[in-house]
């Protein structure tokens, strides 16, 4: 059993002009590729997760709550949904979507804003708090691209992780972020 308990409610959640705010992150990590163990044998897998109400893999994220940063929500989600710990090591932008099962009284609409992130994994748990409602898939990123449940979330795969991967992949990010910033 997990001793780890997920976040649940939506008293603390951020609203911004009529959007929910969310922040969510891709896991990644290098995997090795055959018997080689150099830097050119190795390639970046990623980590999607099972949705809790239907079909397809989507990426961890929730709720961005008044009492914490966008970065520390998105490392929260990776652990309650994904089971995973790491380092955030790139902002990959702001996607906004619509959602069906996200509609209430600030966003009657379902709108949704969902700063996303690139989180280097370092420790998988055994046990987190949405582990029987999910399964973990490492993939690569032309397979996650196929995979993916949502639209936004493979933009965000595409149109960011997949640039800042061909760009290098550099750390951008500080460890301080402010409360307030969605990016």
């Amino acid at each position: 059993m997990s001793e780890l308990v997920a976040r649940t409610g939506r008293q603390q959640q951020r609203y911004e002009d009529g959007y929910r705010l969310i922040a969510g992150c891709i896991p990644f990590k290098y995997q090795t590729i055959g018997e080689y163990c150099d830097d050119e044998a190795k390639q970046v897998v990623v980590l999607m997760i099972s949705s809790a109400s239907g079909p397809g893999l989507l990426f961890p994220k929730g709720g961005w709550e008044n009492d914490e940063t966008a970065e520390e929500a998105a490392e929260r989600e990776a652990v309650e949904e994904a089971g995973v710990r790491g380092n955030l090591v790139h902002f990959l932008g702001c996607y906004p979507f619509k959602s069906k099962t996200l509609q209430d009284e600030y966003s009657p609409e379902g709108l949704c804003k969902a700063a996303m992130y690139a989180l280097h994994v370092k420790e998988e748990l055994e046990f987190w708090p949405e582990k029987s409602q999910r399964e973990r898939s490492w993939l690569t990123i032309p397979e996650a691209i196929q995979c993916c449940r949502h639209v936004w979330m493979r933009e965000a795969l595409e149109n960011g992780f997949s640039k800042w991967h061909a760009e290098g992949m550099n750390s951008t990010l500080r460890k301080t972020a402010s409360k307030n910033s969605m990016g």
